[in-house]
C-alpha cells in the first residue's frame, strides 16, 4: 500500500476515534418532549437525559394547558429547550416563521415552564435563513446538525425503534459516568 493511502486512512481512523469519544463524553438528549408524543418507552432515557428538547404546540395543543405534565417535566431538573412551534417539517425550511408566531410559541413555553428558552433546535434539523436570522434576534442559542453529530440523541416516539437499541450507547455513557466519578 502506498504511503499516502496510509497516512490517509489513519487519520480517518484518528478522526473516528476522536468523534466516538466526543459522543462518549457529551451530554443526553432526548427530542419531541410534548404531551402529544408518547415518551414511555424512553421514559428511563427522559430520566437520564440532559436536555429535553420540548414542542410547545404540537398538533394545535399548547403544553401550558396541562398544568400536570409542565410540573412533571419542571421535577425532572433537566435543561429544557425548544424544538420548533408545531414540529411540522416545513415549518421552519420552507415556510417563513413570523415575529407573532416565534412569540406565541415561546409564550407557551414560559406560561408551562416560568421562563423563555434560551436554546432553540429546528424540526427535522430544517431551516432556511430567514428563520435562523429571527431565531438569533430573538436571543435564542441554536442547535444545528452538527450538535446531532457529537451529542447521544433519542426521540419520543421513536417510530419503533427499540430502546434496546440504545444498549451499547448507555453501557459506554455507563463506563465513563463511572470513571468520572471515582475522579471526582
Amino acid at each position: 500500500m502506498k504511503k499516502g493511502i496510509k497516512i490517509f486512512l489513519i487519520i480517518i481512523l484518528i478522526l473516528i476515534i476522536i468523534w466516538f469519544f466526543i459522543r462518549l463524553t457529551s451530554s443526553r438528549e432526548i427530542d419531541d418532549v410534548t404531551p402529544g408524543i408518547s415518551c414511555e418507552d424512553e421514559k428511563k432515557y427522559v430520566e437520564k437525559a440532559d436536555i429535553l428538547w420540548v414542542v410547545p404546540n404540537f398538533q394545535n395543543y399548547k403544553i401550558s394547558e396541562n398544568p400536570e405534565w409542565c410540573g412533571e417535566i419542571l421535577s425532572l431538573n433537566k435543561t429544557l429547550g425548544m424544538h420548533g412551534i408545531k414540529h411540522t417539517y416545513r415549518e421552519f425550511r420552507r415556510e417563513n416563521i413570523t415575529q407573532e408566531e416565534l412569540e406565541e410559541g415561546m409564550k407557551i413555553f414560559e406560561e408551562c415552564f416560568g421562563y423563555n428558552p434560551e436554546i432553540f433546535k429546528y424540526p427535522q434539523l430544517r431551516y432556511n435563513k430567514e428563520n435562523r436570522e429571527l431565531l438569533k434576534e430573538n436571543g435564542l442559542k441554536i442547535r444545528t446538525k452538527f450538535s446531532q453529530f457529537t451529542h447521544k440523541v433519542y426521540h419520543c416516539d421513536n417510530g419503533g425503534i427499540s430502546p434496546k437499541d440504545y444498549k451499547i450507547t448507555d453501557i459506554f455513557r455507563g463506563i465513563i459516568d463511572n470513571r468520572v466519578a471515582d475522579i471526582l
